[in-house]
């Protein structure tokens, strides 16, 4: 997906990538924000996967919304520096990771959470399904339904995680958690209002709808260095 070059457009680099450990994702987030930290002049970046079953705590998330005992259990388990309370990832659920640096775009947190919102409600609305927001929570929902986890953390401005999309993953997972701290409000997967639907084709839509949201020209890339190959 390489565009004509607009010298309107930020470049960012889109990684395709496959299934990544979660730990490993995670430590190329911090050396892509640390060599953006450094050098702000860097190309942003957008990161999409899925990872492997894992459970995720936001910073100051409350280890209560683990329905298992952490410190005994078999479930891969991970306390980050995002925000935001427990999620689940596994395949099936698209997880993208913007880094972004916001002093190309507008220095406002709730402005870019919006817009990540906005990213995933154009992904539905090719699908003829209307995402809505609900003003008290972050994050996308249909039909009553959390389809989409968001969780972000900005270090001088410079973005890590991101948003994870249920597009057809296998949902008991969740039934180990309460999604989010959100106890009264069930998460749902695209795959119950579109059977069939699969991540490979959702990538498309995602990094087109990123696009269109942020005003970048993506540029398809493969990350040197840091990634073992595949």
């Amino acid at each position: 997906m390489i565009h004509s070059n607009d010298p309107q457009k930020n470049i960012c680099l889109l990684y395709n990538q496959g299934l990544m450990p979660y730990l490993e994702a995670h430590g190329w987030q911090r050396s892509l924000l640390t060599e953006r930290i450094h050098d702000p002049s860097l190309d942003d970046v957008l990161i999409l996967l899925e990872h492997p079953p894992v459970y995720t705590l936001g910073q100051g998330s409350n280890s209560d919304f683990l329905k298992f005992d952490i410190d005994k259990s078999q479930y891969n388990v991970h306390r980050v520096e995002r925000g935001g309370e427990v999620t689940y990832h596994c395949p099936g659920q698209l997880v993208g990771y913007p880094i972004l640096n916001l002093q190309r775009y507008r220095k406002d947190l709730h402005w870019y959470l919006r817009q990540l919102e906005e990213v995933i409600i154009r992904v539905l609305a090719i699908y003829g399904l209307q995402g809505e927001r609900i003003p008290a929570f972050t994050g996308v929902w249909l039909q009553g339904r959390k389809v989409a986890a968001i969780g972000i953390k900005v270090s001088r401005w410079i973005t890590m995680h991101g948003f994870a999309l249920n597009v057809c993953p296998d949902m008991t997972g969740f039934e180990r958690i309460v999604p989010c701290g959100i106890s009264d409000k069930p998460v749902g997967s695209l795959a119950e209002w579109i059977p069939g639907i699969t991540c490979q084709e959702v990538r498309f839509y995602i990094a087109q709808s990123f696009a269109e949201v942020f005003g970048v020209e993506l540029v398809e890339s493969q990350p040197q260095g840091f990634l073992r190959s595949e």
